[in-house]
């Protein structure tokens, strides 16, 4: 594999930190141009130490003092704030990891699509917010989008675009989260340790809530619907306990093929990195001698109702998903404040839902806008 250039937009994150541990395991294989972080400063100070990239943004002002002056006897370029993540957003690049989490990561997605060969997301909020805008510019710059969900991920190793008409649905897994077998009076009342402690996946603190409310697969639809083109009846949601297989496509005649391996993020993440080629992961390897069974359940949509609300924000259109999602995050944020209970998250995204409802949109700024008018609308 050639070497590749390479920006980490959320390199302190769980994707970027295992993103980062695959480049060091193969570090002739990639140069660094930018690392940015939100707010830990000390993490990204090491990165920037063992990577060397070229430029380091931190998106909290208050520590820029603290990583420059960490910074100060080598050549990298230090800076702050989001005009500074925009500019790392912003440098050409070969690939380009964006793991900002929330909403928060349309904007550098944006900025880096023409200035990017591949764009390796894996943050779901960009595609749910904006999903049409994200890949009319990237079709627009000839840049490639390569998803890095581990379903999504598992999607695009398997579906045959040049065979999409014998396609008869796309399947995405699911664990089902902690609360997987709790009833629904005992997850209204679970607290935000609880809902972060995951079976199967390491994560950061958001999608281990939404893993709990089963709201990443709600955000998985819609995101599905968009990278691969696929109308909402043709995606189905099935629980997998065990995290083995990470997706697959049914074909019209009959054939299912599925993509799997351990619940290891660096398995996804590696494919992506090294994209149309393999690389060899630093991550866990399935083992098939340790499986006893896979099992294999429908979701409960009286206790998780965020899969029903997903296809119904489909069906109402791109300003539903943006109130679902804008609606979710800040349900997500209180929750893990413990300003509300884990039982309020659904109906505060319903409300959001119901808010965008009928809203229009067609540029960036109106979905920014919107997004904050249904923030402000649920709190």
């Amino acid at each position: 594999m050639s070497q590749k250039t390479i920006s980490i937009l959320g390199s302190t994150g769980s994707i970027g930190t295992s993103t980062i541990d695959l480049i060091k395991a193969n570090p002739e294989q990639f140069k660094i141009r930018a690392l940015t972080a939100g707010k830990n400063a000390e993490l990204l100070i090491e990165q920037a130490k063992a990577l060397n990239p070229e430029f380091v943004v931190i998106a909290d002002d208050s520590q820029y003092e603290t990583v420059k002056s960490a910074l100060s006897t080598t050549n990298i370029k230090v800076g702050a704030g989001r005009t500074a993540v925009l500019e790392a957003a912003s440098m050409k690049t070969d690939l380009l990891m964006a793991a900002i989490v929330g909403v928060a990561g349309l904007e550098p997605v944006l900025k880096a699509i023409p200035n990017t060969k591949a764009l390796t997301i894996a943050n779901k909020e960009p595609l749910v917010a904006a999903g049409e805008l994200v890949l009319n510019e990237a079709k627009k710059h000839n840049t490639k989008i390569l998803p890095v969900d581990s379903e999504h991920n598992a999607i695009f190793q398997v579906f045959e675009n040049h065979n999409r008409e014998q396609i008869k649905k796309i399947i995405l897994t699911a664990s089902g989260g902690p609360f997987r077998t709790w009833s629904k009076d005992q997850m209204d009342c679970a607290t935000p340790e609880q809902a972060i402690a995951h079976p199967n996946w390491t994560m950061g603190a958001k999608i281990s809530v939404d893993s709990a409310s089963m709201m990443n697969k709600a955000l998985e639809i819609i995101e599905a619907h968009y990278l691969f083109d696929m109308p909402a009846p043709q995606i189905d949601v099935l629980i997998h306990p065990q995290s083995i297989i990470h997706s697959m496509v049914e074909y019209k005649d009959g054939s299912v093929l599925a993509q799997l391996g351990a619940p290891d993020m660096r398995t996804p993440i590696a494919y992506a990195l090294a994209y149309p080629e393999r690389m060899a992961t630093t991550g866990k390897t399935l083992d098939w001698t340790a499986l006893s069974k896979l099992e294999f359940e429908h979701p409960d949509t009286t206790r998780f109702p965020s899969i029903r609300m997903a296809y119904e924000a489909l069906g109402a259109g791109q300003p539903a998903c943006i109130g679902f999602n804008a609606a979710n995050e800040i349900a997500v944020e209180k929750f893990l404040k413990k300003e509300i209970s884990f039982g309020q998250i659904i109906p505060l995204v319903e409300k959001g839902l119901t808010f965008a409802q009928g809203k229009t949109v067609s540029t960036l700024e109106d979905i920014i806008a919107l997004d904050i008018e249904t923030r402000k609308a649920v709190i």
